[in-house]
């Protein structure tokens, strides 16, 4: 039994440090009894938004946000330098003014390119709060720097100790959105080999992660694995200490493979081995381990400084070697044999445009992410006339599956809770019951040899219904740039029966989804077949929650237009400027205002 677990929150990966969110104080300059009123009031809103995003928002380590102050208000643009300059230093990668009164707009304003910026204008009688920031945001929209402006619904008493509701839940979509763009920044995506089957998903296109994220691509060959193996360029002992682990927890189910094709148990324990060096090999080519340089081997020890990466698997590895399903099951999930710790992105046959819908996921939730090919759409009729059974509930207007090639993030089993719920948690919310149970409910079955000639280990686990999660899925369109999918939905758990039937008709090992998407009766959401119709590739990434709206907002700050959504229209948060690009074509003004902003980071 897992009685206990270690937890590794606060863990360091990176060669850069976590971003800080930046809080500006702003005021009206005037000396002489204006400015000396005001400042008291401005520190003392700025000190309740700090503490209030340091309350609220974890980082992706499981360590609680931080927020920097100047011991100085902002007056006019010497002070706007000065605290430019103290952020720089003090590594803010998010800028939140705020402010109760009129100040200077133009002068006052927040010039940075690149940093992420929203203005809170307090909304009170005595002082303009809200005048100023009308003003700022026309000069931000001006200069083609934009910000998101938040303005509370009621009016507040100039000495109220509170920030309103309205204005927390702008102040959070906006930081973890804000978090994102600052946290991939000057990462890497590591694509470990090259295009799998065709899939244009891992044609890596180094202009997008570039210009879009900030971000820069490396490349491995998938020959590097198996040196690393050949030469025990890894950590002997935490191998051993892994196989242990897995030999107790990983149960081996159905091998799908003809009796005269089936591999012995003494093959199948190698494979084990080969395949749990890999998981090990992998992670250390993302982010290093200091144990490689006390082998001698210091250039590997470093990683690539990857917060995403891609294993092309099939199908020059896969005819030959394991495949490296158990390496992207585990690696992707919360936990494993050295205990809970942050996931590690790792996209199936590199699709790399799938790892980033999972970073995204990931970033903006602090949660695993499941890949997941977008396979098949049930209609109502076929399921009956498939199974006999007519379908009911959730899944009345039909359901797709969504089931990846063997591998998937175990935190997708849905065997954690939340008020007794399906869910999936940060790693440092989760429980070592839950982690035997999602262990529990997954089998490891022996690869199909009719897919993969040289073995492996399959993850099998049928996904919990009933909860709400968010498929997301960026694209790439020639002469359009990158554009993004999102669509809230939930969960669905058919009848033992109908389940069996309908998964037996792909293959039975690999994990399974069954998905129904929100309706809104219009658009690309008129049905569940066209949501799957409008499905712009052939793989998607799972987030738990209907957290549409925070991928709204990450997509703006990135400049990456949202082609398909289904979020309600007063949960859309996104910088002002997009108004002015129209109010009443909302996904027309998107496409309109990402155009003629540009990539974030293209000079």
């Amino acid at each position: 039994m897992l009685n206990s677990i270690k937890v590794f929150q606060g863990e360091k990966r990176f060669v850069e440090d976590f971003p800080k969110i930046g809080i500006r104080p702003v005021v009206d300059g005037r000396y002489g009894g204006v400015r000396e009123s005001l400042e008291g009031q401005t520190m003392r809103l700025a000190r309740l938004v700090a503490e209030f995003l340091e309350q609220h928002l974890f980082l992706p380590n499981g360590e609680r946000v931080k927020c920097i102050l100047p011991d100085r208000c902002i007056g006019g643009v010497a002070e706007a330098r000065m605290v430019d300059e103290f952020f720089h230093r003090e590594g803010v990668g998010v800028s939140i003014t705020v402010t109760p009164c009129w100040c200077y707009g133009s002068e006052t304003m927040d010039m940075s390119r690149e940093l992420p910026k929203a203005v809170w204008g307090f909304n009170g009688t005595e002082r303009p709060g809200a005048v100023y920031l009308a003003a700022v945001s026309a000069a931000h929209n001006q200069k083609g720097l934009p910000i998101f402006k938040i303005y509370g619904q009621d009016v507040q008493d100039k000495d109220d100790n509170f920030v309103p509701e309205d204005v927390q839940e702008k102040l959070l979509k906006f930081a973890r959105g804000a978090l994102a763009v600052s946290i991939m920044k000057n990462k890497s995506y590591l694509a470990i080999g090259s295009v799998s089957m065709g899939i244009a998903g891992s044609i890596v296109d180094a202009d997008f992660f570039e210009d879009y994220l900030g971000m820069r691509v490396e490349y491995v060959d998938m020959t590097e694995v198996l040196r690393r193996i050949e030469e025990k360029i890894y950590d002997e002992e935490e191998l051993e200490r892994a196989l242990v682990w897995v030999r107790k927890y990983c149960k081996e189910g159905m091998d799908p493979n003809p009796p005269e094709k089936r591999v012995s148990a003494e093959t199948k324990e190698k494979v084990w081995r080969f395949v749990v060096s890999m998981a090990i090999i992998v992670r250390d080519l993302m982010v290093g381990n200091p144990r490689l340089k006390e082998k001698g081997f210091p250039e590997e020890s470093l990683g690539h400084n990857a917060i995403i990466a891609g294993f092309q698997g099939q199908r020059h590895w896969t005819d030959h070697f394991p495949n490296g399903d158990f390496m992207e099951a585990i690696l992707n999930s919360s936990f494993d044999w050295n205990g809970l710790r942050e996931p590690y992105i790792v996209a199936t046959e590199n699709d790399c445009l799938n790892a980033v819908s999972m970073l995204f996921g990931h970033l903006l939730t602090n949660t695993a992410q499941i890949f997941a090919d977008v396979r098949t759409y049930w209609s109502p009729r076929a399921i009956e006339r498939v199974t006999g059974w007519k379908p009911e509930g959730l899944a009345s207007e039909g359901v797709i599956h969504l089931i990846n090639s063997g591998a998937a993030a175990l935190d997708g089993t849905g065997e954690q809770e939340i008020d007794g719920k399906p869910a999936i948690k940060p790693f440092w919310k989760i429980t070592p019951e839950e982690v035997e149970k999602c262990l529990e409910a997954t089998r490891f079955c022996y690869a199909n040899l009719g897919y993969f000639k040289g073995g492996g280990f399959s993850s099998q686990f049928t996904t919990r219904g009933g909860m709400p999660v968010t498929i997301s899925r960026i694209n790439l369109v020639k002469g359009l740039g990158p554009v993004l999918q999102i669509t809230e939905g939930y969960t669905v758990e058919l009848p033992p029966q109908v389940h069996k039937i309908l998964n037996e008709r792909t293959d039975p090992t690999w994990p399974t989804t069954w998905f129904v998407p929100k309706l809104t009766g219009k658009g690309a959401f008129r049905s569940v077949y066209s949501v799957m119709e409008n499905w712009g590739a052939n793989h998607c990434s799972i987030c738990y929650g209907h957290v549409g709206d925070l991928f709204l907002v990450l997509a703006s700050l990135l400049r990456i237009p949202v082609n398909m959504h289904n979020v309600e229209e007063e949960r859309i948060f996104r910088p002002s400027v997009w108004s002015a690009f129209g109010t009443e074509d909302l996904e027309g003004a998107d496409f309109r205002a990402c155009k003629t902003l540009g990539p974030l980071y293209k000079k």
